[in-house]
């Protein structure tokens, strides 16, 4: 294992060695760790440690400071940690601030619940076990994780809230009628695992999967020729086609670092770099959480303040894989230079240091670099053919990243299938996705292992990691009040906009594409798996007044709303419009309130039929990615 990920784990585990107890080591991670970050960490961490004291990390923490042991486990009364931060204590810390009792009381519990083990021994990483799935093994390590952690799992969802969620995420849409009705009519043994495979094997998991790493890979574009820029140079085909074929991700990954076409399948990769115009530390920084798992941004000016592996060698070094490379005008190819980019960085202590390409995961990129004061002749020899448009050396910088990138890099596996999990189960193993560093400690550490080196193992099989996860148990829990990190229960996470377009149109009994909508529905709600979702001014009035959602509550032949209209009962208008937008009957509540607007508006029912629908596809229910049916099957 490398060194970022057994530091990783490491501080997980040392934290549960000395808390002797997961609701300890929990209790660090996602209280205590983030408390000090915010109030301590300043002038006790990495870069100053007053009194020689450092509150960043368990291990340091326990070692104390020049004044001994801030922390007795087991006996908060007794640890200067605690006693400190009472209002009359002398001395008084945070010295300018006076926290609140909630979190002296975090503080006061996780020592309460610590015990005297040894720190040492929870470096020493376990063996993993073998499992013949990776559906069972995500349903056998989570429930042990809710076994530890006293955790009762949510009940199941039913079967149609299942095929609702697994259209979403595997085709971007909610089911038609006639998808739910095929998918209830098979055998019941078989149907899921049928259903999943379909899918995959469908003309809309590819695209799908292609929204998802657009924006993770390269964020939502700011107007709508930027969009056009990425689909007409082939960034979006080149996603498509790798996820259509399932082309294994490390080789993905390597044609986007490259950017070059050396093969026909990695047309439209250089688009990854070309659409940053020559700014090689926003090269640098989009290029860290795909072959890393975390961003290194914080490591620009200083080694990361809190995650301390992450050096300012590690950012300068993956600025220099880039900086000889120069976008070609007329096209979306990106050349590259034989010299230069020998560059320096300056640490706070006014130190300089060479920017060599240093991996997070261990080693670097060897290059001969020109002794002080000599220059460099660049010649048509170092060249593979020196009048070509694009250039490419003989020795290309970038590829020999590329390569020690996608080799022998641990974490490359671990940044992907952390993404991919928390794109169907709403939160990553570690959370925040993108920020997998020690400072963040994963909610289950040996899934996450686990789920790495199988990855890896079975050559990057994208398809095969998605199938197991959306089959798995966890993945079909329904809604409960565990904690989120424990994956007791379905994590609420809203549709992304492209999911609300095309799912609009399918409850309007219309196809799905409508490319209109699709980039309105985008502009109005930007987010794809945002960490806090918080509605806008802009958006309600788009959901209120857009004219293109208008559009599709017209009456059309065979449309729902010409379905609606032609029933003359409102109680049977009503059941309609619920099956279209939920896929379910109403309960006995709703049918009588949307009976009553129904009668209310009697005399222009066609326009009460449309704000009814409108009513229900904007709402909170429909909204949300995998919402509890209330009631059984119709």
């Amino acid at each position: 294992m490398c060194r970022i990920a057994i530091l990783a784990l490491s501080g997980f585990l040392a934290a549960a060695q000395i808390a002797g107890a997961t609701d300890a080591a929990m209790l660090w991670s996602s209280k205590v760790q983030p408390l000090l970050d915010v109030n301590c960490t300043k002038c006790h961490g990495v870069l100053q440690q007053k009194g020689g004291l450092e509150l960043d990390a368990i291990e340091t923490l326990m070692k104390g400071g020049d004044d001994g042991a801030v922390v007795v486990p087991g006996k908060p009364q007794d640890s200067p940690l605690y006693k400190n931060l009472a209002a009359d204590a002398d001395p008084h810390m945070p010295p300018k601030k006076q926290l609140m009792e909630a979190e002296r009381k975090v503080v006061r519990e996780w020592i309460a619940a610590m015990s005297a083990a040894p720190v040492e021994a929870a470096a020493k990483p376990r063996p993993l076990r073998q499992f013949d799935s990776v559906t069972l093994a995500i349903d056998t390590l989570v429930a042990e994780g809710w076994k530890e952690r006293k955790v009762k799992p949510a009940a199941a969802v039913d079967e149609r809230t299942w095929c609702r969620r697994v259209y979403l995420d595997l085709a971007g849409r909610i089911c038609t009628a006639g998808e739910l009705k095929a998918f209830l009519d098979a055998p019941a043994e078989s149907r899921r695992a049928a259903l999943v495979d379909r899918l995959l094997a469908s003309d809309e998991y590819p695209v799908r999967m292609r929204e998802l790493w657009d924006v993770f890979l390269m964020g939502r574009p700011k107007r709508e020729r930027s969009e056009d820029q990425r689909k007409n140079n082939g960034w979006w085909a080149f996603l498509e086609n790798g996820f259509r074929t399932n082309r294994p991700w490390d080789e993905m990954v390597h044609a986007i670092l490259v950017g070059r076409a050396e093969q026909p399948e990695d047309k439209g990769a250089s688009w990854f770099l070309y659409e940053r115009h020559n700014d090689h530390q926003a090269i640098a920084e989009a290029v860290a959480p795909v072959v890393y798992g975390t961003k290194i941004n914080c490591a620009q000016c200083h080694d990361h303040p809190l995650a301390r592996e992450i050096k300012q060698a590690h950012y300068w070094g993956l600025v220099a894989a880039y900086k000889r490379g120069k976008n070609v005008e007329g096209g979306a190819e990106v050349s590259e230079s034989a010299i230069g980019g020998f560059d320096n960085f300056t640490n706070l202590k006014k130190e300089s240091q060479p920017a060599t390409v240093t991996l997070l995961s261990g080693g670097i990129v060897n290059e001969d670099r020109p002794a002080e004061g000599q220059k460099e002749e660049d010649a048509d020899d170092k060249y593979i053919d020196a009048k070509a448009k694009v250039k490419v050396p003989k020795f290309s910088r970038r590829a020999a990243f590329a390569e020690a990138a996608t080799h022998n890099n641990p974490l490359l596996a671990r940044a992907f299938v952390n993404r991919v999990w928390a794109a169907f189960l709403g939160r990553g193993i570690v959370q925040p996705a993108d920020e997998m560093n020690a400072r963040n400690a994963p909610s289950h550490p040996e899934l996450l292992d686990w789920l790495a080196q199988d990855f890896a193992a079975h050559k990057y099989d994208v398809r095969r990691e998605v199938r197991g996860i959306v089959l798995s148990r966890v993945y079909a829990l329904g809604t409960g009040d565990a904690p989120p990190e424990t994956f007791a229960a379905e994590i609420e996470r809203p549709l992304s906009a492209e999911q609300l377009a095309r799912s609009w149109r399918i409850a309007a009994g219309l196809p799905p594409k409508d490319d209109a909508l699709r980039r309105a529905t985008i502009t109005a709600l930007p987010d794809v798996l945002p960490k806090d979702y918080n509605a806008t001014y802009q958006q309600a009035q788009f959901l209120a007044n857009s004219a293109l959602l208008a559009g599709i509550l017209k009456p059309e032949p065979t449309n729902t709303m010409a379905r609606l209209t032609a029933l003359p009962d409102p109680g049977a208008r009503v059941r309609e419009a619920f099956l279209a937008t939920y896929a379910r009957l109403p309960d006995a509540e709703e049918a009588s309130q949307a009976k009553a607007f129904l009668k209310e508006r009697s005399k222009q029912p066609a326009e009460a039929d449309r704000d009814l629908l409108w009513a229900m596809m904007t709402s909170a229910e429909f909204f949300n990615h995998a919402v509890m049916m209330k009631i059984d099957s119709p």
